[in-house]
């Protein structure tokens, strides 16, 4: 993922002239190709990369680290003394960002290491771009040590690149009732891809594999995450709302905001930390976790489909992720830029638990059971009485 280019000069100054030489050796010890480089005319010799001294036969030990979050240049602490190169005078083209000393495995090195967040602060040159790859580019310098009014020692230059590559997405699939979603956004001439899934709880070890039933007020844990390239670019969650049906801006339906510009709308919102879950906030990385509880619409569908838009940002624009929470204006259309982007989920569902008969539908049945009790009752009695004056006549009449 990651690649490297280096170059090493020395300068010699003396007074406003500059010439490359380049680790300079003695050419009767030039005898190793792989080691020195003999001139043209046979007269004069440097040093090939990595090697230093009379007979280049000292290797520098010159490493450049590109790492995730991190770019790092080390060499060996002798090769700067036989230059006369001291610690204090190494620094990266902005002097505050200075060189260390560090012991790794008992060998002392001086080195520089700075953070990508620090690229552009500390002199780095502007970002190269292309569909494949990003290039960052520094210099390792030295200050000549001046002894009156001349320079006698080299001035070291220490140019490296860290190039990171990606893998470009051309197509992706997006299934009718999709339990992750993704999407791909172009920022300059970068491809990113942005995914939304929902996982059962805050440890966001294991996803939804099918269309997530909750019950209400339970927590919903949501990740939007940049999945390729990993890592870069910061991601900034701009809109989150809930429908009753699958278009995010459909006039059908009730609609409910989770969040807003940014900024938590709905209460039960909080963002949580990507490493250790604890309370987190919105645009500072290339993963953001929020949870909200659940809920449904008054109306039926209960079910609820979750949209929300996106904006991505490169480490060096920091300030563009970052919500300005102080004022809220209320939600409008989606609207479609070169960073932003719309990422949809559901259908989630609602899950109702076993309940007794709605005590409205007693007070309803109730009654209509005592109307028919009573009148059941009554023409009982009825029947009982007319069978009893039956009786009572029958009799009378038989009676002389």
């Amino acid at each position: 993922m990651f690649g490297v280019k280096l170059s090493v000069v020395l300068v010699l100054l003396l007074g406003l002239a500059h010439r490359g030489v380049d680790g300079a050796c003695s050419v009767e010890h030039c005898s190793n190709s792989t080691r020195c480089v003999l001139s043209k005319d046979q007269r004069s010799c440097k040093c090939a990369h990595g090697y230093y001294a009379d007979k280049c036969d000292h290797n520098a030990d010159v490493k450049v680290i590109c790492g995730k979050d991190y770019i790092t240049i080390r060499a060996l602490e002798d090769f700067f003394k036989y230059h006369n190169v001291p610690l204090q005078s190494l620094h990266l083209p902005n002097k505050s960002c200075r060189a260390q000393r560090e012991v790794i495995d008992g060998a002392t090195y001086y080195m520089s290491r700075i953070s990508r967040d620090q690229y552009l602060a500390c002199g780095g040159r502007p970002l190269e771009k292309n569909f494949t790859h990003i290039l960052y580019s520094l210099s390792l310098l030295s200050e000549p040590q001046v002894t009156g009014n001349i320079i006698r020692d080299p001035v070291i230059k220490m140019d490296y690149t860290c190039v990171y590559t990606y893998s470009r997405t051309v197509s992706l699939p997006f299934p009718v009732v999709p339990f992750s979603t993704e999407t791909v956004m172009r920022v300059d001439d970068l491809d990113a891809t942005v995914q939304l899934m929902l996982y059962t709880d805050r440890s966001y070890t294991k996803a939804y594999s099918s269309a997530p039933t909750i019950e209400l007020r339970d927590k919903v844990y949501v990740e939007v995450t940049v999945t390729e390239p990993a890592d870069f670019f910061l991601l900034l969650v701009d809109e989150c709302w809930a429908t009753q049906f699958p278009q995010p801006n459909t006039t059908e339906g009730s609609a409910h905001s989770l969040l807003q510009n940014g900024c938590v709308k709905d209460r039960t919102v909080s963002f949580l930390n990507t490493t250790e879950g604890q309370s987190g906030h919105n645009g500072g990385s290339s993963t953001i976790h929020y949870s909200f509880d659940m809920f449904r619409f008054t109306t039926e569908p209960h079910e609820l489909y979750l949209h929300c838009t996106v904006q991505l940002c490169e480490p060096v624009d920091y300030k563009s992720c970052t919500p300005s929470c102080n004022s809220i204006s209320k939600r409008e259309a989606v609207r479609a830029g070169p960073a932003q982007s719309l990422l949809s989920y559901g259908p989630i569902r609602v899950e109702v638990p076993d309940r007794p008969p709605s005590s409205a539908l007693m007070t309803v049945v109730l009654p209509v059971v005592g109307v028919w009790a009573v009148g059941f009752f009554l023409i009982v009695l009825i029947t009982v009485a007319k069978a009893g004056n039956r009786r009572l006549s029958h009799k009378e009449e038989n009676t002389p």
